[in-house]
């Protein structure tokens, strides 16, 4: 199965933006080439940029309180573990304490290093980072693997908090997830949301079926294309039928 996420409102849409960057950057982090280390550092450029337009850590703040009210309502509920309970209001104790230390705004550290910003504004330009217009970047990438690895790692670390913060209301947010299994006919599918709408979609299909989902989604209805996966033609539909499964996730409020 191939999994496809839709978020249908700006906050959770920004969220999964961050969530796919941090992972970018971790990946390429651990890896050993200079090559590797400079796409890690593209990514924590793409994180300055994402988190300065918006105020992430305020906002998740907000939807922390209000998942630790609606998860402590559900002390002493037969249906839920309390151990499970107490562990994950634990967990949203200590991230929101680690958010709330942050100091200042988001990404400071790497503004205020003037070095770093010179690369950021150089990579901005394609093929502006080579070694011919940054000697002193090119310096860098040529040190011990460790010295690298722990430079990135020392840029990361003042955007962990918010890295947790976001990872927590994902995961909240896709375990909320209630699965309905459909048939788009002839590659389209419409449903009618009678003034209802999740906070993100996950259309789920075979790798088999050689397509593709467009979504589009407002409180009204649920609009599904199924796009043919043809690389080199133009856009066109995926005319036979598609069965998929389709997860509507809402956070509670």
């Amino acid at each position: 199965m191939i999994n496809y996420e839709f978020p249908l409102n700006e906050k959770v849409r920004t969220l999964l933006r961050l969530e796919d960057l941090f992972a970018r950057a971790e990946h390429f982090m651990m890896l050993d080439h200079g090559m590797d280390h400079h796409a890690a550092l593209t990514s924590l450029f793409e994180i300055l940029e994402v988190t300065s337009r918006a105020d992430l850590k305020s906002e998740l703040l907000q939807e922390l309180e209000r998942q630790k009210r609606m998860l402590a309502a559900l002390h002493n509920n037969p249906e839920i573990s309390e151990a499970a309970l107490e562990s994950i209001l634990a967990e949203i104790e200590k991230i929101s304490v680690d958010l709330l230390a942050m100091p200042g705004k988001i990404g400071q550290h790497m503004r205020d290093n003037e070095w770093l910003m010179g690369i950021k504004q150089r990579t901005s330009i394609p093929g502006g980072a080579c070694e011919f217009d940054l000697p002193s970047y090119h310096y860098w990438q040529e040190q011990d693997v460790v010295l690298r690895r722990e430079s990135l790692q020392m840029w990361l670390a003042p955007f962990l908090p918010l890295h947790n913060g976001l990872g927590i209301v994902l995961r909240l947010l896709r375990d909320s997830g209630k699965i309905f299994h459909f048939t788009a006919h002839q590659g389209t599918f419409q449903q009618m949301q009678g003034g209802r709408i999740a906070q993100l979609l996950r259309v789920s299909l075979s790798s088999e079926l050689a397509c593709i989902p467009e979504v589009g989604a407002n409180k009204y209805a649920i609009n599904i294309r199924f796009i043919a996966a043809d690389y080199a033609a133009k856009t066109t539909l995926f005319n036979q039928d598609v069965p998929f499964d389709l997860t509507f996730c809402s956070l509670p409020s």
